[in-house]
This record gives structure tokens, sequence and C-alpha cells, in this order.
């Protein structure tokens, strides 16, 4: 293959055969459509085909020459694109000739504009040459060549393949850029399956027959070279059953070598700390909290590892289920840890689990229960009397429960006997990290592993990134929960924000307390970064309020008078403690915060929040900013002030928000806007996904199936010896970064 070209590959992480072969075109064209949408938006890398309308030299206004402008219609729309130093390409480029141009899209006067696109006349039906510059076709008349001066000679002649494949009916279209035509993928692809032998299929024929399969090789070669439209939707079947296939044996795998390790088994204690919380409890468990409690009981009563996902609304009740699992731990002699993404929520646990036990907490303390336990939290704000004593308390076992963030992942800190560990919100910890704390079990004993998230996750996505796991849902909200109300606030219409701070006075008259919520501090020193901003962002930027602006502006306008207090990641531990202790005791009325507070913090009399530029926030991350309210006697009102225009996604996303608490269906809404990016990685990452054709939303039926299949398969040879096809195809579709998160996830 060509040295440029491959260079060119491996500018789009194109680096081995198979990550080219699954590569998968963006759609595919019949002859003179636009390949990107019918309305482009300006700065879109474009590619048309279509016939030339129109083709004359214009002379330039403010200065001397001439350029081409030449008007091409794809059967939808006329694009206009213009060349200069183009006298040699006039005599190419005239009126009924076909051609293919891809460029950066301009607007002028609602005209779509392409200035000097790389360009390709196409072949007409009797199958003349193909002609084009450089970047199109990749290879230079010797004669003519671009001297390097900047102006256009001679095209060049395409190869007899290369005519052939551009008089096919379909013609796939590939992901670009300015670097990469779609062209340029297109023919490595096709010298790729020349050169290729067949591959041994990862499912048998009766596989493939009991599915309505294709074999595998023969997808490649449809999905890149169809002759039908048919072709294209068989191929993508295969193409992604093997996806799902290639992800699910990994997660068996994963599943099958937990079931070999061993874990203490913790099995009910009649009258333990379990049964005392519960007698002690004011209200009734909800029966989800009922049954996700037998099923947590029955995975702790094994001698394998418990590993669960655990998932629930905002508000559900997570934090007291998984404290009585903690507390059957604690019963049968071992020991827990939490871990928690930030110190406000480590703080806020600690305090919840303190307030629920009382003096089954304060074991060695006068008045402590006599079945006490102790808890501890450990933070890396702490000073060093308190870590050395939480530290103290974990090694030599008397803390039942430790809680804490990062810290806790420290080689240093040491377990006497870690039976548990709770990770909440897992998203926001690196594999690695939350591996170590797995390890942390004693006489080569692995910890029963609890993960507790609140941000809804849809079936399809839990079954891939969290698919060794098996999930509780808990939906349910305790009995008395109180409904949230959720407005937009347009931020231009003042008399709509007026009312909305009048709305909040009022709620402090009523003795209750609200949330304002910034998405940035206020002392970001911003100077180095604007100039990689462009001029959109830098203005969107400036558009934002702060947490330290909107408090002073509130402080000396619609709520003055009132106690406001600020709170954000960069305060000190203490400061940050300060503040939540001051606003959940009531001596705050307004607090002013990042999303510091997103998870976690519990304060029944916060009724009211306001969101501020909420069109910077994602779904699911709105709707947990808003289940911080609404969760005492009170009923909640959420208010998402937003500069978003009335059209467009950001709106969207707020129109959801505002007419549904359903968590699960905001995150199939979140999930329909966003890209699914790398799911195997960061769910938010929206980056290079190692998935080509699996969709998260379509496919629970396709990736159920596989996990069936997987599970079957996994059963009879855990090691894949027997189906060496489909070891091979798991390690094609995933890269060994992505087999390693599977691993240690």
């Amino acid at each position: 293959m060509d040295p440029a070209l491959l260079t060119k590959l491996h500018g789009l992480e194109l680096t081995t055969v198979g990550e080219l072969l699954r590569y998968v075109p963006r759609r595919y064209i019949r002859r003179g459509h636009l390949t990107e949408s019918e309305r482009p938006e300006p700065g879109e890398w474009i590619t048309v085909i279509g016939r030339i309308q129109k083709a004359q030299m214009i002379q330039m206004k403010r200065r001397y020459g001439q350029f081409l402008k030449v008007v091409v219609n794809d059967g939808r729309a006329n694009y206009e694109a213009s060349f200069f130093n183009a006298r040699w390409i006039q005599k190419v480029l005239k009126p009924g000739t076909r051609v293919a141009m891809a460029g950066t899209v301009k607007l002028f006067q609602n005209q779509v504009q392409l200035s000097h696109p790389d360009w390709m006349v196409m072949p007409e039906d009797d199958g003349i040459d193909v002609v084009g510059n450089a970047a199109m076709i990749g290879e230079m008349y010797a004669e003519g060549a671009d001297d390097g001066d900047g102006k256009s000679r001679h095209g060049s002649t395409a190869s007899a393949d290369d005519v052939a494949n551009f008089s096919r009916d379909i013609i796939p279209m590939y992901p670009a850029t300015k670097d990469v035509q779609t062209w340029e993928i297109w023919r490595a692809v096709r010298q790729v399956l020349a050169d290729t032998a067949p591959a041994e299929d990862a499912l048998t024929a009766a596989q493939r027959d009991e599915r309505g399969l294709m074999t595998g090789d023969e997808a490649i070669h449809r999905v890149h070279l169809p002759e039908k439209l048919d072709d294209i939707e068989a191929a993508r079947a295969r193409l992604k059953f093997d996806e799902a296939l290639a992800v699910q044996t990994e997660l068996a795998r994963r599943r099958f070598s937990a079931v070999v390790e061993a874990a203490h088994p913790c099995r009910h204690v009649p009258g333990g700390l379990e049964d005392e919380l519960l007698a002690r409890l004011p209200f009734q468990l909800t029966d989800g909290q009922k049954d996700v409690l037998l099923e947590i009981g029955e995975d702790l009563a094994d001698e394998h590892p418990m590993s669960r996902l655990l998932q629930g609304e905002v508000g559900s009740g997570k934090t007291l289920v998984s404290l009585l699992a903690m507390l059957r731990v604690v019963d049968n002699g071992h020991q827990c840890a939490i871990l928690a993404p930030t110190e406000v929520l480590a703080a806020q646990h600690y305090r919840t689990v303190m307030t629920m036990l009382g003096d089954l907490a304060r074991a060695g303390e006068l008045g402590a229960a006599d079945k006490a336990t102790r808890i501890g939290l450990l933070m890396g704000s702490l000073g060093t009397a308190a870590k050395r004593q939480v530290l103290l308390d974990a090694v030599t076992g008397e803390a039942g429960i430790v809680i804490g963030t990062h810290a806790l992942l420290e080689e240093h800190v040491e377990f006497f006997d870690l039976g548990m560990v709770v990770v909440d919100e897992q998203h926001r910890f690196g594999v690695e990290q939350r591996d170590v704390l797995r390890g942390k079990g004693r006489d080569d004993t692995r910890p029963h592993f609890l993960v507790m998230t609140a941000t809804p996750i849809p079936r399809t996505v839990a079954m891939i990134t969290f698919g060794d796991l098996d999930t509780s849902v808990m939906t349910e909200l305790p009995r008395g929960r109180q409904p949230i109300k959720t407005s937009v606030v347009p931020m231009r219409n003042q008399k709509w924000v007026d009312r909305a701070w009048t709305r909040a006075n009022e709620e402090i008259d009523a003795g209750r307390q609200v949330y304002v919520v910034c998405t940035k501090i206020g002392d970001e020193q911003t100077n180095a970064k604007k100039s990689k901003k462009s001029a959109k962002e830098q203005d969107a930027e400036d558009e934002t309020l702060s947490v330290l602006d909107l408090a002073e502006q509130l402080e000396g306008g619609p709520l003055a008078g009132r106690r406001i207090g600020i709170l954000h990641g960069r305060l000190h531990a203490d400061e940050k403690n300060d503040v939540m202790d001051a606003f959940t005791h009531g001596e705050i009325d307004v607090l002013v915060a990042t999303t510091v507070i997103e998870v976690g913090v519990d304060v029944p009399n916060a009724t009211m929040m306001v969101i501020v530029n909420a069109e910077r926030f994602g779904v699911s991350q709105l709707h947990q900013l808003r289940g911080r309210v609404g969760r005492g006697q009170h009923a909640g009102l959420c208010l998402l002030m937003t500069m978003a225009g009335d059209m467009g996604q950001s709106m969207e996303r707020l129109r959801a928000v505002e007419a549904s608490t359903d968590g699960f269906e905001l995150a199939r809404v979140d999930l329909a806007q966003r890209r699914e990016g790398d799911i195997l990685g960061s769910l938010q990452s929206g980056g290079k996904s190692s998935l080509s054709f699996l969709s998260l939303l379509d496919d629970v039926e396709v990736i159920a199936d596989a996990r069936e299949l997987a599970e079957e398969i996994v059963l009879d040879d855990p090691d894949l010896l027997a189906h060496t096809a489909l070891a091979d195809l798991v390690h094609s579709i995933l890269l060994p970064s992505r087999v390693d998160y599977l691993d240690k996830s």
C-alpha cells in the first residue's frame, strides 16, 4: 500500500487490517446525492456528487486575477465551488460534466459554497477516464505535475479499478477528514479485501442458520462493496452480531473467572446490627428495597464474591439498602469500605450513616450500644492525627465500615479483614482505582462488590458496560416522597428571570432553602486557554454565569438580605464541610454551588433548585441535580435557566427534563442525542468507539441473544481453546485496552 496513504490511515487510528475492514461507511449513495445531509452546517466537511450546471471565470473585485465559479446540482440542491489559478481546470470542469467534490462548507447569502474543493470527474456509463486533482485520485501525471508553486496543473487518470468502482450503482462514503478522503479509504479497503484470504468463521453453520446470518467474510465484502441495498442490511446484521458476541464473550469469561474466586460467605445473623437498625427505622422499607435486599442477601451467602450493580432512581433509598447489606457483613465479623468520588459525597455518606446508626456506630464511646461498631472517614484533607486514627481502626478491625475517597486506594491503607466494597457512582473512577480496593481482601479472598449508581443506565448500556455484574433496579420512591416540578426559564426574558428569584424568596419566607447551581467557579485563569477557543466558544463562555459572580449579584440584588453560601471544588475540605453543615442545619438560605452537590447530598428542607445556564449540562446530570430537592415533606421545584434558543438539541434536552421525571427514559434521550462514544470506557467519553455497528439504543435483542450464546460457549470452553475463531474475533474487535478494561471492571 502507498506509504503516504498508510500514514493518512494511521491518522484515523486505523493501524491493522481488522480496524480498516471494520471502519464502517457512514452512508451509501446512489450517484448524484449529497453525502452528508441536505442542509450542511458551516464548517462541515462534505462530499457532493452531481452534474455541473454552470462554469464561468469571474473577475476578482479586490485584487488582480480571476477565479472559476462552478455550480453543481446533485438532484436536490445547487452547490457553488470556487477555484483559483484555475485556467486548466476550466478546460475540464464544463457544464454537463459529472463530478465529485469535497470541501468545507461556507454559507453566503444562504447559498452553500465550497472554496477550492478537492474534485474528481466521475465516469459516465461509457467508462471514460476519471480525472481529478491529486487529493482525489492520488497519482499525478509526470508531465505537468505541481511544482510546489500552488498552481493546479494536470489532474490524474484513475486506474481501471477506480473507474469500475465509481461506476457502481451504490458507492460507500466513509467518515473522512480534510487529510483523508472517502475514496482514499475505499481504495485501501478494496486493496486489503483483494489481498486477504478468508478467515475461519466464528459462528458455526448451525448458529448462522438459526439467526439468518451470512458468513463473516461475506459480510465484510458486502458492507464495503454492496451490489444492492439488501446486501448492506444483511452484512450489517452479521457484523453487528459479531460485535455483540465479542463483548459478551469477554464478559462471560470475566463472570466465569469470578466463580472460582473465594469470598467470605455472610449470612443473616439474628439479633445483629442489621436487625437492630431495621427495628429502629421509623418507616417501612419499600417493596423495591425488600426485593433488592433479598437478591443481595443471596449473593452475600455464597462462597464466591458478589458482583452486583444497584441502579436506583434519585431518592429511591439505595444508601439504606447498602448500609443494611454492610451491617450483615459486619455481623459476620468482617469489614466494609465505601468509595465515594468526592469529599463532599464521602462526608455526606458519613453523616448519613452516623445519623442512621446513632449509638450503634459509637463503639468504644460512652453510651454506645452493646453491639456497636465504629465508622471511619478517610479523606486526603484530614489532619495527620485524624488520618492516623482511621488507618489504625481499619488495620486493627475496630472500624466496621470505612468511608472514603481516593485516599482509600493508597498503598498504605490496610484492612484487618475486608469483606465488602461499595462503590458509589462507579463511572467516576478509573478501572485501576476500583481494582485496587477489590484487591485488599484477606487470605486470598475477594471482598463482595456492590456498585451503586443513581445515573440511570438503559438496559443495553448495562449489558455492555456492566455485563459482568448482576443487576438490581429500584424505581419505587419511599412513601411520602414529594414530586418535583421542573420548568424551563429563558434567561433572555427578564420578567421570567425576575419571577424565578421572586419564587426563591417565597420558598425562603416559608422557612425552606434553595440551591443555585452554576457550571463554573468564577476565578478561573482563562487567559492561557482563550487563545485555544473559537470566538463562538469564547462568547458562550463569557455568557456563562459563575458561582462567585452570581452570588455577588444575588446578594446585591434579588436575594439581598438572605444568607447566601458558596460551595465549589476549590474550597478546602474543612470549608466545604462547614458550608454543608451550615446548610444542613438551616443556617444558610441559598447555596450557590457547582456540581459538587450533584450526587448524595441530602437536605430535606431544600425545596427549590435554580440551574443557571442549564443548556451546558447533560440530561442525566440535570436529572441528578434536581434530585437534591423534594426530599422532605414539601414538593420540589427545579428551574432550568437557559440561554439556548427555542430550537436545537440544547432546548430539546431541557424540554425532555421538564416533561419527565423518569430517569431511565431520560437516559435514553441522553444516549440518543450524544455520540455513543467508547462504551467500553467512559460512558460520557464521546471518543472513538471500538464498536462500529452495534447500537445501544436499538439492539437490545441482539445483545441479549449474543449474551446467551456467549454464556453457553464459555460454560463449556472458558479459555476458548476449541473456539479459536471466536477468540480471534474478540481480540480483533476489542483492542487490548478494552479487554483490560473488561477484565478489571
